[in-house]
């Protein structure tokens, strides 16, 4: 894993999570009898859990990370050294992926079990939904609802972190309201997070004029709604001629950001001048003060207040 993080910004977000929330719910009454298998108020098990978390989402970066060979040019480097990267990549993740099952089937709780498998089939699902459109291509964007845009979101980004803190509660034997708590919590603050960095190119006061966004992230996603798909299709295409007429590249997944600058300036202008950047910042504090709603079942503790100040960073904007 010290391949894959940079070990200066190793956050791990997610086993950090699961962590706090299982300090701030603490024993259940059905478990006080087990509590000299506490330390610091977390079970092993529950430590457990959160290192099978990062594990497999680190897998996942690492599958994220193959190259499609069919779009590299020879500016990119020997084919052949793409080819054995992709194999790497395919291996390495595999390998972080069965450690992480391994190490799940070691708790022995068939919940447990089901709740994180079933997130990895989420992922897998997300993934395929981002993915599906990016072979075609005259497709620029998705034609997506936010609805659609928040349930392939929760999919790729939100059902790993809810499903994993719902299992740290089953683990500790907590009820099922407890743990339904503890999953919108997950859900809604990793909502919040994806709609935080989405927003980074609009808010961000130092954010160059050439900064690169997704066409399908939230802001854009509610810009089109509000504007109508074709409007928003013609401000996409205008931009992209213009582009090309510089010898700029203006493809939906381009590898280099920079050459396309022009058009990111305009619709990221666009976007801005329209009322999808504002919707976005409504939407995360939303998400936001869900996710603290459902920490109100949890006791007042430092790790409840450590989970709120997560909500706070991600729901602040400039």
């Amino acid at each position: 894993r010290g391949f894959v993080y940079d070990s200066r910004n190793n956050l791990q977000m997610r086993g950090l999570v699961v962590l706090l929330i299982s300090k701030a719910a603490g024993p259940s009454t059905a478990e006080l009898s087990f509590q000299h298998n506490m330390v610091s108020g977390i079970y092993s098990s529950q430590r457990s859990l959160a290192e099978i978390t990062e594990l497999i989402h680190t897998a996942f970066l690492v599958h994220r990370g193959i190259v499609n060979i069919g779009e590299l040019k020879s500016c990119d480097g020997p084919l052949k050294d793409m080819q054995f990267g992709n194999k790497m990549a395919v291996l390495s993740g595999d390998f972080l992926l069965a450690n992480a099952c391994t190490s799940l089937a070691q708790l022995q709780n068939t919940k447990v079990v089901e709740l994180i498998s079933s997130a990895i089939g989420d992922l897998v699902q997300g993934i395929y939904y981002e993915n599906s459109k990016s072979s075609e291509e005259n497709c620029l964007t998705d034609d997506i609802g936010i609805s659609t845009w928040k349930e392939q979101v929760f999919l790729s980004h939100s059902a790993l972190l809810a499903k994993s803190c719902q299992a740290a509660m089953e683990l500790a034997k907590h009820s099922a309201e407890i743990q339904d708590m503890a999953f919108q919590y997950g859900k809604h603050m990793s909502l919040s997070h994806k709609l935080h960095s989405d927003l980074q190119p609009f808010v961000k006061e130092s954010s160059s004029d050439s900064m690169a966004f997704s066409l399908n992230s939230a802001p854009a996603v509610l810009h089109q709604e509000f504007l109508g798909r074709e409007a928003w299709i013609k401000q996409i295409r205008e931009g992209r001629w213009g582009a090309l007429s510089d010898g700029n590249c203006a493809r939906r997944h381009c590898r280099n950001p920079p050459r396309c600058a022009s058009v990111f300036r305009q619709l990221r202008e666009a976007i801005k001048a329209g009322k999808g950047v504002t919707s976005a910042i409504d939407l995360c504090r939303c998400h936001g003060k869900r996710a603290l709603a459902a920490l109100e079942r949890f006791p007042p503790s430092e790790a409840r207040a450590a989970l709120a100040n997560i909500v706070y960073a991600v729901t602040r904007f400039p």
